[in-house]
């Protein structure tokens, strides 16, 4: 917006102005503004001015209600003007208070629902690896019996303590399963030992072999490309034909720094 020498400006004002004065424009109807454009509470009456969208009070509750004399922003700041459109512009208080109570609550559910919720973001979980990925691992009887122990700890049908209605004790599925998998891999024990020392075994029959056979292989593998690498020499050794370069200096045979030699 634009200042020109014929606009007024707007200055500090009281908050309520008492005057006679009245706007020859038509009045603003009250019911025809929105239910949060508008507050009718007792001694805070309020709108929106629909020329500069700011709220300004309502003086002449009495008798002919008007709007008080305003400004858009703030008066004695840059770009404060006063609102010729709106000041001393009458209302017209069509609305009862409760009812505009009423509709300002059923407004507010309806002003929440459109507000945009708050996006939570999904937490970053990872990537399982396939089943053909997966090591299995053994489990011991020691294990299995220290999860049943943990298991008859917190199971009141496994410390009898659970009944049904005729009072008899209800079983547990899941310490019975427990159960019966520790007395398994308790007998099967003796035999996991044995085929982990065979295995330990063959490990330590599978390492000597190694250590002894790798001179051998050493020399093996040397002596099958020996005859490459005296070929290399060979080639490498040979001077091409012709002389050699004038300009080349000769190797020093004296050390350049004899002092050194005597320093002892």
């Amino acid at each position: 917006m634009t200042t020109t020498p014929a606009m007024p400006t707007a200055r500090k004002r009281r908050r309520k102005t008492r005057t006679s004065n009245v706007n020859h424009r038509p009045p603003i109807i009250a019911s025809g503004l929105k239910a949060n454009e508008l507050d009718l509470t007792p001694g805070k009456e309020h709108l929106v001015c629909p020329d500069c969208s700011t709220w300004v009070p309502i003086t002449g509750m009495l008798g002919t209600p008007k709007l008080v004399p305003h400004h858009t922003g703030q008066a004695g700041s840059a770009g404060a003007h006063r609102c010729t459109g709106g000041t001393n512009r009458r209302v017209t208080l069509d609305v009862e208070v409760d009812a505009w109570h009423t509709k300002l609550i059923e407004a507010a559910p309806t002003t929440a629902s459109r507000r945009a919720t708050k996006v939570l973001r999904k937490p970053k979980t990872t990537q399982l690896p396939a089943a053909s990925q997966m090591t299995p691992v053994s489990i011991s009887a020691e294990q299995v019996r220290q999860a049943f122990r943990r298991h008859r700890q917190r199971c009141l049908a496994c410390r009898g303590e659970a009944t049904a209605r005729e009072g008899e004790p209800l079983p547990c599925r899941d310490g019975k399963r427990l159960a019966v998998t520790f007395l398994r891999l308790l007998r099967q024990e003796p035999k996991r030992q044995a085929i982990r020392e065979v295995f330990a075994r063959e490990r330590q029959r599978f390492d000597r072999h190694y250590a002894l056979a790798a001179p051998s292989n050493r020399k093996s593998q040397w002596d099958a490309v020996l005859s490459k690498v005296q070929d290399a020499d060979t080639r490498r050794a040979q001077l091409p034909a012709g002389d050699a370069p004038a300009e080349a200096r000769n190797v020093p045979l004296e050390t350049l720094h004899p002092m050194r030699g005597n320093a002892n």
